[in-house]
């Protein structure tokens, strides 16, 4: 009953981002603001973000479930707020409210299932996890593109409510944690000062090569004060009595090797979640729907994969082999990925993604497992928390940087097709074209776009693959560390064990 309601609080962060995404050009149309679109995510995204490492630590100080519960309502109430949003600044400033509930939830349904679950067990709870992300992924734009065309895009955001209100109900009444009542004070300098470093390195993401140039002025003296702010974070880190994230975690091997593989794992994923929609609609004709179907075998191989891996760690406690494993795929993935050109047929193209998916599948919620296994108790949600946020942190960079790349071959690539002039002139909108509008152009100009698209993706898939390589040498470095809960080989018992003690 635990696990379902934690499914249902990990669907609920999840499946958000899904559905809000095919709503939005509706909400726009309904409350303006076109140019502040992109906020409406990136307000959501930020305040995640930020909230991530302090939710783990809040846990591991006050106790795991009461932490948690209040997550659940605040994300709950950010997600009523945004359903009675008036205009678009107030939409903006409750998908905030929204995210930091967000920024709970992953982390607390981590970290409960590493307080309930000894390390041994967990491998199979935790692909069933990952079962929930894929059906998140699947779901999401087909339940939001119901919701907005018949009941309205406010019930992308109400949608949340009935969900929430089981959550909260089975896990009250079903999940039965030691209380915990710590002395130490809140470490509030350290907090803010880890939450202008990350606000900094998203807004980079964000900002850079669209709403700014990335030599830009506002570019540049934003990495200058995210790195100061961190740098200054690190000093604070080191003399706090209860810091918001102890810096003795990262001296552990495992750990420090498992969060740079997270970190490129959401580098790559998020990239690939990004860019081959886009790739289906231009190239292979596919509508938006079907573009979500057509994801089908990446992150159905990932859920079959994750699911496999957690029930064979379970049983012989091996994790390396599937780490080693996984990053050799997701490097394979990318690579055949980046054949695709205007003639790759769809099956073609899903068995390329099955590949990948595969990869994502050994790794996603293994390195979760290492991480955790790789910390004191005491220190469950920090380490959770701090997995959760490099990978959050590698999707906001890998979407940025895969997205600089594909512009720039989309827009090379359409100059010297089309000549200088007109080239410039169907890609000054960032490169992305909507399907309708390109179904109305001339052959000439279609074809010279799917070839530009073609080749933008092959650059995405390219260097993602590269990119990758850095985690697959990484994995080979992990040390098969026994999992905590692993049943002990029995010895033969004493003289005095055979006699029964007196009670």
């Amino acid at each position: 009953m635990v696990v379902f309601a934690l499914m249902i609080a990990m669907l609920l962060a999840m499946l958000d981002n899904m559905i809000v995404g095919t709503a939005m050009p509706t909400i726009v149309g309904e409350l303006g603001g076109l140019e502040h679109l992109s906020w409406v995510v990136t307000a959501y995204t930020l305040a995640t973000a930020a909230s991530t490492p302090i939710w783990g630590k809040l846990g591991d100080m006050y106790g795991r479930k009461g932490v948690f519960l209040t997550s659940i309502v605040l994300f709950l109430v950010g997600s009523a707020l945004s359903g009675m949003a008036q205009d678009m600044g107030q939409l903006i400033g409750f998908r905030a409210v929204q995210g930091l509930g967000a920024g709970g939830l992953m982390v607390g349904v981590m970290a409960i299932l590493g307080d309930l679950v000894p390390p041994r067990e967990r491998g199979k709870y935790q692909g069933m996890m990952a079962g929930v992300m894929a059906v998140a992924m699947i779901g999401g734009p087909l339940v939001g593109g119901t919701l907005t065309d018949h009941l309205g895009w406010r019930w992308s955001f109400y949608i949340n409510l009935p969900l929430g209100a089981i959550a909260l109900a089975m896990i009250t009444a079903v999940l039965h944690l030691p209380k915990k009542r710590s002395k130490a004070r809140i470490d509030y300098v350290g907090s803010a000062l880890l939450t202008l470093g990350i606000t900094a390195l998203v807004l980079i993401t964000t900002w850079g090569g669209t709403e700014y140039d990335w030599l830009s002025t506002q570019i540049v003296g934003l990495g200058v004060f995210g790195v100061l702010a961190l740098i200054a974070f690190v000093l604070v880190e080191r003399k706090v009595a209860e810091p918001v994230l102890p810096l003795h975690i990262f001296r552990n091997g495992n750990f420090s090797l498992v969060t740079v593989i997270g970190f490129l794992v959401g580098f790559v994923m998020f990239g690939s979640m990004t860019f081959l929609p886009l790739f289906q609609q231009t190239v292979q004709g596919a509508s938006a729907t079907n573009s979500g179907l057509l994801l089908l075998p990446m992150l159905l191989a990932m859920m079959v994969v994750s699911l496999f891996a957690g029930r064979v760690t379970t049983q012989t406690g091996k994790y390396k082999v599937f780490v080693v494993v996984g990053g050799g795929l997701i490097t394979a993935g990318l690579a055949v990925l980046s054949l695709m050109d205007t003639g790759t047929s769809r099956f073609t193209s899903g068995l390329y993604m099955a590949v990948l998916g595969a990869g994502m599948g050994f790794l996603m919620q293994t390195t979760m497992l290492i991480a955790q296994n790789s910390v004191e108790l005491k220190d469950m949600g920090v380490g959770s928390s701090s997995a959760t946020l490099f990978r959050t942190i590698g999707g906001s960079f890998g979407v940025a940087i895969l997205g600089a790349i594909f512009t720039n071959q989309v827009q090379s690539t359409m100059v010297e097709r089309l000549g200088k002039a007109a080239g410039a002139k169907m890609t000054g909108g960032g490169a992305q074209m909507d399907p309708k509008r390109m179904a109305q152009l001339p052959p000439m100009i279609k074809d010279a776009y799917a070839h530009a698209v073609a080749n933008g993706t092959h650059q995405v898939f390219l260097w993602g693959a590269l990119v990758s390589i850095i985690g697959f040498a990484a994995a080979w470095f992990l040390k098969e560390v026994p999992l905590r809960g692993g049943a002990a080989p029995k010895a033969a018992p004493s003289a005095e064990e055979r006699v029964p003690a007196a009670v």
